[in-house]
């Protein structure tokens, strides 16, 4: 069974073994309005937890999707190309962006539970 880690930046990350799929919330969607484009990283590159992953274009502004921790992009969400207001349809579903092989589990410790993150939401709201 997976488990949903979030960073502060608005970043989930679904954890099933060494592989994390990782997107942006239900919120930070809301933020950012329509969304007309992302820029996904290419499959074998490797990231730093914090470092940018992506890139998500809205009508209203663009925004670098940071990963959640460190690792390499085993696969990313090639229908997002086409169709990227999955992203607002179903963030933490079909919408999500990437997923990578976790070099560095203990990194999941500096994120945040769902419990967490809707405390953190309330403390910006």
């Amino acid at each position: 069974m997976s488990k949903v880690y979030f960073s502060k930046d608005h970043e989930y990350i679904k954890v099933d073994g060494d592989i994390g799929v990782v997107g942006i919330t239900d919120y930070a969607q809301g933020q950012l309005g329509d969304v007309v484009f992302v820029d996904l990283p290419a499959t074998g590159k490797v990231v730093a937890q914090g470092a940018e992953a992506a890139v998500v274009e809205s009508v209203k502004a663009a925004s670098e999707i940071y990963a959640p921790v460190s690792g390499s992009i085993v696969e990313v969400n090639a229908a997002l190309s086409d169709n990227p207001a999955m992203v607002n349809e179903a963030a933490m579903g079909d919408g999500w962006f990437l997923k990578m092989q976790i070099s560095d589990k203990s990194q999941l410790d500096s994120l945040m539970t769902e419990a967490q993150y809707q405390e953190y939401l309330k403390s910006i709201g």
